[in-house]
C-alpha cells in the first residue's frame, strides 16, 4: 500500500487558512482516531501475541524499545517535515511514507497471524512490532502539525477540541473497542487497521491539496525568523508536563481509585476522559480569552497540584473533588499545549517543534510504564 503524491510543480507553498476548514480538519480528526485505534489494538494484542509465541521475556524490552522510539522518532520526523517544507513546499511526503509503512507492517503483523509461522519465522513477530512503532511515531506529529494550515491560531484551541472530543471518547470507549478487537481476532483487527490508517490518510492528503498553492516559495517568509531565539526546551517542557498528567491518568489513577473509592477504578477514568471531551470545546473559549501561555502556566499550576494532592490525601471526598479540578484543568490543557506549541516555534521549525512536543509527551509514560513493569 503506498500513496503516491504527484508534485507536478517543483515548488508548491503551504497556505494558512485565515477561517477553520473544517473538512481538512475532519479528515484530521478521522486520522487520529485511527491513531487512537492502533494504539489501543497494539495494547491489548501485544501481550497477548508475546505469550503465543513465547516471547513474554521480551515483555521489558519492547516497553523499554516503545519509549526510546516515541522519544526519539517525533522529532526527526518533524526536522525531516520541515526539509520537505522548505524543499517541496509541504510536509506531505513524510506523512505519506509513514502512513505507508505503518499500512504495510499493519498487513506484514496479520499475514504473519494467518500463516502461523513457525520456529524461524515467529521471530519475525517482535521485528514487525518495533517496525510498527516506528512507523507510527514517524507520520503522527507532522500529521497533527498539520493543523496550523487549517486553523489560525486565534481559533487553534477550538480546532484542538475537536481532536480532545475523538481522542478522549475512543479511549473512553475502549472497553467496547476491546470486544469488538476481540471478536474480530488477531488477523483480522490488523488488517482493518491497516486499512483504517491508509484511507484516513489518503483522505487527509486529497483534502490538503486544496490547501496549496501553486507558486514558488519565498524564502524570506520561510527564513524571516531563523536568527530568533529558538523555544525547543519550553516546548519539551511543554509535552512533558502534558505527558506527565495523562500518564499519571492513565497508569496510576486508577489503582487509587481502586484503594479509596472502593470500585473499579478505571469507570472513574472513563469519566474523566468523557467529562473533560464535553467541557474541551467550552474551555476552548475560555483559552482563548485568557490567552494560550497564561493557560498553560495556571493550568500546569492546578493540574501538577490536584495530582500530588490526589495521592497525597486518604479522604474519598477529598479525592473526588480534586478528580473534577484535574479534569477540568486537564480538559484546558489539552486544547492550549499544542496550540502553543506551535505558535513558539519559529517558522522553519513548524514540523519540528510538534515533534519536539510529543516527544515530551511520550517522556513520562516511557518511564511509569518501565517502572511498574519493573516493580
Amino acid at each position: 500500500m503506498e500513496l503516491s503524491l504527484s508534485q507536478t510543480e517543483p515548488f508548491i507553498q503551504e497556505e494558512k487558512s485565515t477561517t477553520i476548514q473544517w473538512r481538512q480538519l475532519w479528515s484530521l480528526a478521522a486520522l487520529y482516531g485511527s491513531i487512537v485505534i492502533g494504539w489501543i489494538a497494539y495494547q491489548n494484542y501485544q501481550p497477548k501475541l508475546l505469550e503465543k509465541f513465547h516471547f513474554t521475556e521480551f515483555t521489558l524490552f519492547l516497553t523499554i524499545a516503545q519509549g526510546i522510539i516515541l522519544v526519539i522518532t517525533p522529532p526527526i520526523a518533524g526536522k525531516i517535515g520541515d526539509r520537505f517544507r522548505i524543499k517541496s513546499g509541504h510536509r506531505l511526503p513524510i506523512i505519506t511514507l509513514g502512513i505507508s509503512f505503518a499500512a504495510m507492517v499493519f498487513m506484514a503483523v496479520a499475514f504473519t497471524l494467518f500463516t502461523n509461522p513457525g520456529e524461524i519465522f515467529r521471530w519475525i513477530l517482535p521485528i514487525l512490532i518495533i517496525f510498527w512503532l516506528i512507523a507510527m511515531s514517524i507520520f503522527t506529529s507532522p500529521a497533527l502539525s498539520t493543523i496550523e494550515l487549517f486553523t489560525p491560531i486565534e481559533r487553534m484551541p477550538k480546532a484542538m477540541a475537536l481532536l480532545t472530543i475523538v481522542g478522549n471518547l475512543l479511549y473512553a470507549l475502549e472497553p467496547v473497542i476491546v470486544d469488538i478487537i476481540d471478536f474480530l481476532g488477531a488477523p483480522l483487527t490488523f488488517v482493518t487497521g491497516g486499512l483504517i490508517v491508509f484511507l484516513s490518510g489518503y483522505f487527509l492528503r486529497e483534502n490538503s491539496l486544496s490547501l496549496f498553492k501553486q507558486k514558488g516559495v519565498s524564502v524570506e517568509a520561510v527564513k524571516k525568523d531563523v536568527s530568533d531565539e529558538n523555544h525547543w526546551g519550553f516546548i519539551f517542557l511543554m509535552g512533558l508536563g502534558m505527558g506527565l498528567a495523562t500518564s499519571v491518568m492513565f497508569n496510576l489513577f486508577p489503582r487509587v481509585y481502586d484503594e479509596l473509592l472502593g470500585f473499579n477504578g478505571k469507570w472513574m477514568l472513563v469519566l474523566i476522559l468523557v467529562v473533560s471531551a464535553g467541557l474541551s470545546l467550552p474551555l476552548s473559549n475560555v483559552v482563548n480569552n485568557l490567552g494560550l501561555k497564561r493557560s498553560f502556566y495556571r493550568g500546569m499550576i492546578v493540574i501538577i497540584g490536584s495530582m500530588i494532592a490526589i495521592f497525597l490525601t486518604g479522604s474519598a471526598v477529598v479525592v473526588i473533588i480534586l478528580t473534577a479540578m484535574f479534569t477540568v484543568v486537564y480538559a484546558v490543557l489539552s486544547v492550549s499545549t499544542l496550540p502553543l506549541a506551535i505558535q513558539l516555534a519559529r517558522s522553519n521549525e513548524k514540523v519540528l517543534c510538534v515533534g519536539i512536543f510529543f516527544s515530551g509527551v511520550a517522556l513520562p509514560d516511557a518511564i511509569i510504564q518501565t517502572v511498574l513493569l519493573v516493580f
